[in-house]
C-alpha cells in the first residue's frame, strides 16, 4: 500500500450513521431531517417520512438497513412497484460496496432461487420486491423463517401513498401490506413518499397500521424549480420554443394525457430535430423497457409520456417537465414536476393548459363510477390545481400552502415579499418566491365581472329560445365566443342566435379574453360543461355571479413570445459547472468521458457510477492522491478502491 493510499481498519464496520454515510456514500453530513430519521428507525422505530423528490428519501432506510445488517440484526425488504427503480437502487449500492438484490419478473427461476439463497442465507443487506410478492404466501414463508431466527430488520414501504385511494397513484396491491405488521409487529417499518396531503397521510396511517409511527414531513419547497404556466396558443409551437430558447440538447419530460398525442408528439419533436422517445402502458413491454433505458443511460433525451411513465426514476439531471395537458390535481403536479433538478441544479416545470383542460378533467370525475365522496374529494383536488393555474399570486406560495406549508417560514423568499399566513391551506398574505413566472414578470390583471355576466347571460338564453321555434339547446364555448363578439357564422345563422339580445355585446374582447373568462367560470363551477362536445350550463352559483355578488379579476392573456427568451438566469448555462475555469473544465469533459465507458461496461446509468456534481468537484480540486480523492464529496470507500487509481490518472492526463 502507497503512503497515498486511504488505510485499511481491521476494526468491525460501525453502525453509527454518520459513519456509514461517510464511508459508505461519501458524504461528510445529512441534509434536513435525515440524521433524526436515520436515528431512529436504525433504533428500531417506526416512522412515515414525506420528503421532496430529491430530497435523499432512500439514504432514510438503506442507511438504517446497513447499520442494522452490521449489528445482526438481518436483511431489510424494501417494498416498491417499480422495476427501475428497483434495478437502479440495487446497482448504486453495489457500487457503493453494499450487498443487495432484487426479485421481480425480469429474473428467470434460476436467478430468482439464487436471489431466494442469498435472503435466506443472511448475506443480503437489502432486497427489494413488489407488494405483489411480498404479499405471497411463499414470501410470507420465507420472511417468518426470517424472523423466527431474528434475522429481520426493517420494512421500508417506498411510494407510500399507493395505498390510500385519495391519493394520486392509488394501487390495490398496496392494500395487502398491513400484513407486515399483523404477522411481524417488532419489525420496525419507515414508509416513504413525496406527496401526500392530509386525507393521504391519514390513509397511510391506517392502511398501513402506523397508529404509533412518528411523523417526519420535510419542507416541499424545491426552490432550484422554477413554475411556469401558460394559457394554450398552438401549444405545440409553445412547446418547441421553450424547449429551443431554453432546454435545448438537455434532457426532460413531456406529458400528455393520451397514448395517441404521446406518440404524436414524440414523432413531431423529432421531426422538429429534437431527439425524443415516447413510452406509454399500451406500449409493447420490451419497447417501453428500451426506451427507459435510453433515457436513464444517455445525455440530451426527452421523453414523451403518460403519467404510466415516472414514478421512482432517479434520473438526477432532467433539466425540465413540461405538461401539454392538466394533470388530475396538485398532488400528480408536484410529483410529476419533481422529477426535474434532482441533482439541485436550476430546473423548469412548465406547463400549458386551456379551456377543453377544464372541461375533460371535470368530465372525467363526473362520469366516473365512484362514489359521490370520492368524487366531491377530486373536485376539490382539482378546484386547488386549477387555483394554482389561475392565480396572477406566486405560484410556490400556493403549491406550498396546498400541502400546509408556510412559505415564508419554510424560507426566506430570494424575491422578498410579505411572509406567509396559512389558514386551512390557504395562503392568507402576498409572499414572493423569485423563481415562479408570476414572481419574475408579474402579469397584468383586469376586472372580468362585466365580462362573466355577460357570458352567463348568453349561455341563459341559450337554453331560453330555440332557433325559429325548435326546441332550446345548450351550446359549446367556441359558438358562445362567436355570438358575444358579433360573428355571423352559419351555425349563428341556423339557431337566430344573430337574433338575440346578446349578439355583439362582447365585441370589445379578444377570443382569447373569452377563453380567460369561460375557463374561470368552469374552474369556479359557475358553469358546467357537459357531455362529449362540452356543452354549456348554469351551475346555481351563477346566479351570485349575474347579481353582481362575486368579482372576477382575471391575468390578462399573455402575447405569445417570438423569438428566443430572455432569462435572468439560463438552465442550459447553470447546468454546466460555469464555476470551473478552462482548465477545470476539460478535466470535467474527461471525467465524464470516462464515467460513460464504465457505465456502458457495468450496464448503468452513468450517474449512479458518480454524480455530475461529484465530477465537478473533483475537476475543481484536481487531487492528486487517493486520500485527496476520498475527500471529494460522493466518494465512498468502495468507489475509492476501485475506481480511485484510474480517476487520478484521467485528472493527471
Amino acid at each position: 500500500m502507497t503512503d497515498s493510499a486511504r488505510p485499511r481498519s481491521t476494526a468491525a464496520p460501525s453502525t453509527v450513521p454518520l459513519d456509514i454515510l461517510r464511508e459508505v456514500f461519501g458524504y461528510d453530513r445529512f441534509r434536513g431531517p435525515q440524521a433524526a430519521i436515520v436515528e431512529h428507525v436504525s433504533a428500531g422505530g417506526d416512522a412515515l417520512v414525506l420528503m421532496p423528490t430529491g430530497g435523499g428519501k432512500s439514504l432514510c432506510y438503506q442507511i438504517p438497513a446497513i447499520a442494522r445488517h452490521r449489528a445482526g440484526r438481518g436483511v431489510t425488504v424494501v417494498v416498491s412497484p417499480l422495476i427501475a427503480l428497483m434495478h437502479d437502487q440495487v446497482g448504486a449500492l453495489e457500487e457503493a460496496g453494499v450487498h443487495a438484490a432484487f426479485l421481480n419478473s425480469t429474473l428467470s427461476l434460476e436467478e430468482a432461487q439464487r436471489v431466494e439463497r442469498e435472503l435466506m442465507s443472511g448475506r443480503l443487506v437489502l432486497l427489494y420486491a413488489a407488494p405483489e410478492r411480498v404479499t405471497t404466501p411463499r414470501f410470507l414463508a420465507q420472511l417468518e423463517s426470517l424472523y423466527l431466527r431474528g434475522r429481520l430488520a426493517l420494512f421500508a414501504i417506498d411510494e407510500a401513498h399507493c395505498v390510500s385511494q385519495w391519493g394520486h397513484d392509488f394501487r390495490s396491491e398496496y392494500l395487502g401490506l398491513s400484513v407486515l405488521h399483523e404477522r411481524f409487529a417488532d419489525v420496525p417499518r419507515i414508509a416513504l413518499t413525496a406527496t401526500a396531503d392530509e386525507h393521504t397521510r391519514a390513509d397511510i396511517v391506517e392502511r398501513l397500521q402506523l397508529q404509533d409511527a412518528r411523523v417526519f414531513i420535510s419542507s416541499f419547497d424545491r426552490p432550484n424549480i422554477r413554475y411556469t404556466i401558460v394559457e394554450k396558443d398552438n401549444p405545440r409551437a409553445q412547446l418547441l420554443r421553450f424547449i429551443r430558447d431554453e432546454h435545448e440538447g438537455e434532457a426532460g419530460i413531456v406529458y400528455c394525457q393520451s397514448r395517441k398525442k404521446v406518440e404524436e408528439t414524440a414523432a413531431w419533436l423529432n421531426d422538429e430535430g429534437i431527439a425524443a422517445l415516447p413510452y406509454h402502458a399500451g406500449l409493447d413491454a420490451a419497447v417501453r423497457q428500451q426506451h427507459q433505458d435510453r433515457f436513464l443511460r444517455e445525455e440530451g433525451l426527452v421523453m414523451v409520456a403518460t403519467i404510466a411513465f415516472g414514478m421512482g426514476i432517479d434520473k438526477p439531471d432532467v433539466r425540465f417537465v413540461a405538461h401539454l395537458d392538466l394533470p388530475k390535481n396538485i398532488e400528480s403536479y408536484y410529483q410529476e414536476t419533481g422529477r426535474a433538478g434532482r441533482d439541485g441544479e436550476p430546473a423548469e416545470a412548465w406547463m400549458a393548459y386551456g379551456l377543453a383542460d377544464v372541461v375533460n378533467q371535470r368530465r372525467m370525475i363526473d362520469e366516473s363510477p365512484a362514489s359521490e365522496d370520492f368524487k366531491r374529494v377530486q373536485r376539490g383536488k382539482l378546484d386547488a390545481l386549477l387555483a394554482l393555474a389561475e392565480t396572477h399570486e406566486c405560484r410556490r406560495v400556493r403549491l406550498l400552502a396546498y400541502f400546509g406549508e408556510d412559505y415564508g417560514a419554510a424560507a426566506a423568499s430570494p424575491g422578498g415579499g410579505d411572509l406567509l399566513g396559512v389558514q386551512a391551506g390557504r395562503p392568507t398574505m402576498r409572499a414572493r418566491c423569485g423563481n415562479c413566472d408570476n414572481c419574475l414578470a408579474p402579469p397584468a390583471t383586469w376586472d372580468a365581472t362585466d365580462a362573466a355576466r355577460k357570458a352567463l347571460s348568453c349561455i341563459y338564453r341559450f337554453h331560453q329560445h330555440g332557433a325559429h321555434g325548435a326546441a332550446p339547446r345548450a351550446f359549446g364555448a367556441g359558438h358562445l365566443i362567436d355570438v358575444l363578439r358579433g360573428k355571423r357564422t352559419d351555425k349563428v345563422a341556423q339557431y337566430g342566435h344573430d337574433r338575440l339580445s346578446t349578439f355583439g355585446i362582447g365585441a370589445d374582447l379578444t377570443e382569447a379574453q373569452w377563453r380567460g373568462v369561460l375557463r374561470q367560470l368552469v374552474a369556479l363551477g359557475h358553469v358546467t360543461a357537459e357531455g362529449e362536445y362540452g356543452t354549456l350550463h348554469l351551475a346555481d352559483s351563477a346566479r351570485s355571479v349575474l347579481r353582481g355578488e362575486v368579482h372576477l379579476l382575471l391575468r390578462v392573456p399573455a402575447e405569445p413570445a417570438r423569438g428566443r427568451a430572455t432569462r435572468p438566469r439560463g438552465a442550459r448555462a447553470a447546468a454546466l459547472p460555469a464555476d470551473l475555469d478552462a482548465a477545470a473544465q476539460a478535466r470535467f469533459l474527461a471525467l465524464k468521458a470516462w464515467r460513460a465507458e464504465v457505465a456502458r461496461e457495468h450496464n448503468l446509468p452513468a450517474y449512479v457510477v458518480f454524480h455530475d456534481a461529484t465530477l465537478a468537484e473533483m475537476a475543481r480540486l484536481a487531487p492528486t492522491t487517493l486520500e485527496e480523492l476520498g475527500a471529494v464529496s460522493g466518494v465512498g470507500a468502495k468507489k475509492l478502491e476501485a475506481y480511485g487509481r484510474e480517476i487520478l490518472r484521467v485528472l493527471a492526463a
